[in-house]
């Protein structure tokens, strides 16, 4: 018996932690998993491959020998020769040739090198350009170089997928359906659902563009008309949530039914205000918000994503409104009861869901540069599965915002990694299914628990 003890006791705790804590174990589990099946060689770039070239050749030749420098002529080879030349000449060396292009490039620098006759010391590059059939046997074609060492950036190991400008990216890519799932949560809490929040971001980006092209100044638009049609789209969107808010809750049609009607009539209107075309008339500043990364190299997008997270869960968490939305979905007839304004918390929930929806088709258009009525197809249906595999209950009155931003990183980390294993989109779609259902499936084993679905 006293083995036994502490084996229960270890269920137990699993038992009554994994509601709080078994998504992010999970999360944890398909990173790690993705980290392991993307571990490759690589190859330092850039300023940073430059600088630690430059120390390694310092220490390695003397002052006064001479060094050449081989590099591709795209932007990134270009800034690391430029570095690793600045800072070997600052340390005394001589730099015999430095060439940023193609093999026949190299050539030519070595057809003079030989012809100067004094010899070179030192041959650098990445591994792209020192693999060149150009700058094979150079001992026997130019005998200048018969004692030149080969130099460059020392290659090490790490995960494709945990590459900061990949996980930048994966934040970046889930941020519009995060952002539109912190409504997407409040609505199914109070066991409702909104499918038109697609549609609502083609909507919103059609009106923000349209605005902007029409009334703003089209590509001369300052920057505070800009916000003020961003705004005004945001609105428009709220107003429409509003009212499947009002169908629901003055004319007891079901959820479902009065936002599908929605998403049918505001693809419509999208499609209507553009003539069925996308727009294109905006300034380029526009993308500041879809593109800039003003904040520590961090996409705008995922600075103003969690601002609305902590926001959300601070009203989810601190508040009335929150703890009225809870109460709505457990039982509406006991919180009617209580004294909580049931019709008034539901109007809210799918005004914010639909404020949420603008915001994101705002979001779109920034990021696209444009606007167009096609924007936001199927959104609906992988901001739910966010919110579903974050943990939050389709029953209503069970969920945590904090949870559904678990549930979207889930999400986009199976598809960033699938594609860095590059697994044909078929297939995505079948694992991303069995992550929905498995979601689900453990939210059912945790309010009934294995003894009943055995019983039954």
């Amino acid at each position: 018996m006293a083995a036994i003890f502490p084996i229960k006791r270890v269920a137990n705790f699993f038992r009554d932690h994994f509601s709080e804590y078994g998504m992010v174990l999970v999360l944890l589990v398909i990173v790690l998993y993705f980290s392991w099946a993307t571990w490759e060689i690589q190859y330092p770039r850039g300023e940073s491959a430059g600088r630690a070239l430059a120390t390694a050749l310092l220490d390695r030749h003397q002052p006064g020998e001479r060094i050449m420098i081989f590099a591709r002529g795209h932007d990134e080879d270009r800034l690391f020769s430029r570095v690793l030349a600045e800072a070997v000449q600052a340390g005394g060396l001589e730099i015999a040739a430095h060439v940023n292009g193609n093999p026949p490039d190299v050539r030519r620098a070595l057809e003079k090198a030989q012809q100067d006759g004094r010899p070179i010391h030192a041959i650098t590059g990445n591994h792209v350009t020192l693999g060149w059939a150009v700058l094979k046997n150079l001992a026997t074609k130019y005998p200048v170089m018969a004692k030149a060492e080969r130099h460059q950036p020392q290659p090490y190991y790490w995960p494709n997928f945990l590459k900061k400008d990949n996980l930048l990216n994966i934040a970046n890519q889930i941020s519009v359906v995060a952002i539109i799932a912190i409504g997407m949560t409040m609505v199914i809490i109070t066991a409702g659902i909104d499918l038109s929040v697609g549609s609502l971001i083609a909507f919103s980006a059609v009106v923000c563009t349209l605005l902007i092209r029409d009334y703003g100044g089209a590509l001369d638009a300052p920057w505070w008309v800009m916000i003020l049609c961003s705004l005004a789209a945001i609105l428009a969107c709220g107003l429409l949530g509003t009212f499947s808010g009002v169908m629901i809750t003055q004319f007891a049609v079901p959820p479902f039914i009065a936002t599908l009607s929605m998403m049918m009539m505001a693809s419509g209107m999208a499609y209507l205000l553009a003539d069925g075309q996308s727009n294109n008339d905006i300034p380029e500043s526009f993308n500041w918000l879809g593109r800039g990364d003003d904040f520590l190299g961090i996409p705008n997008t995922v600075v103003l994503m969690a601002l609305l997270y902590i926001l959300a869960h601070v009203v989810m968490t601190r508040t009335r409104i929150g703890r009225y939305i809870y109460a709505t979905g457990g039982n509406p007839v006991a919180a009617r009861l209580s004294g909580v304004p049931v019709k008034t918390v539901i109007l809210f929930v799918y005004t914010c869901c639909g404020c949420l929806a603008g915001l994101g088709g705002v979001i779109l258009s920034s990021e696209l540069e444009s606007g167009s009525p096609t924007f936001g197809h199927l959104y609906e249906l992988t901001v739910i599965a966010a919110v579903v595999v974050g943990g939050t209950s389709l029953a209503g009155g069970e969920g945590r915002i904090m949870g559904t931003l678990v549930g979207a990183f889930i999400i986009g980390v199976i598809e960033n990694g699938m594609n860095l294993l590059h697994v044909e989109s078929f297939t995505r779609k079948v694992v991303l299914g069995l992550a929905i259902l498995g979601a689900v499936l453990l939210d059912r084993i945790k309010k009934r628990g294995w003894r009943a679905f055995r019983a039954s």
